[in-house]
């Protein structure tokens, strides 16, 4: 299924959705350069204050899309663990408030996205995980450091290694998420943070 990264402008504020035909987001390659690709226009534009992510009601996103990884061999393998670790690292140093709205399941890459934003906001059925732990895949883009930054070593060795998922309560509690919202308002509560200058929350260059 093909994600696809859609920007819409609502006054100061760039909403960035990822979509999905089946609503679970994946982050291909072609979704992090437009991802990129609009961090870049954001830091330029003016009239923007910030940015608001978000996925569907299902997902924020989970993760990269493993059809693209298997495919991939050698040196490719670490283009894309370096693309990766640009794109959020872009998203992470971005001069304006970058705030991830999430629902549903922010598992893998797609919780590196999350980690990278300045702030995140979530709704009560929110899911968090990285795991590749139990696959034998560790992430590649950033989500090895800015996690236990974020809520410990220890906390962060349990989700990294054995793919333990955290629901939204516990990633509160933890500071894994900078709050919590009702389903109809997380767009609109996100979009006041992203207003703040660089929305309250850690993001780890």
């Amino acid at each position: 299924m093909s994600t696809r990264l859609v920007a819409t402008t609502r006054e100061d504020i760039v909403l960035l959705t990822l979509e999905s035909d089946d609503g679970y987001p994946r982050l291909e390659r072609t979704v992090m350069n437009a991802l990129a690709d609009e961090m870049r226009r954001l830091a330029e534009a003016p009239e923007l204050a910030g940015a608001v992510v978000s996925g569907s009601e299902r997902a924020f996103a989970v993760g990269a899309d493993i059809a693209e990884v298997v495919q991939l061999h050698g040196t490719q393998v670490f283009e894309f663990s370096r693309r990766g670790q640009e794109v959020m690292a872009t998203v992470a140093r971005s001069p304006k408030s970058v705030v991830a709205a999430i629902r549903g399941f922010c598992l893998g890459g797609g919780l590196d996205l999350a980690l990278a934003c300045h702030a995140r906001i979530a709704t009560d059925d929110a899911v968090f995980a990285h795991p590749g732990g139990a696959l034998g895949i560790i992430t590649g883009w950033g989500g090895t450091q800015r996690l236990p930054r974020l809520i410990g070593r220890g906390r962060a060795m349990e989700m990294l290694v054995t793919g333990s998922k955290i629901n939204a309560q516990e990633a509160f509690a933890c500071g894994l998420i900078t709050g919590l919202s009702s389903g109809p308002e997380l767009i609109a509560e996100a979009f006041r943070l992203a207003r703040r200058p660089q929305a309250s929350g850690v993001a780890i260059p």
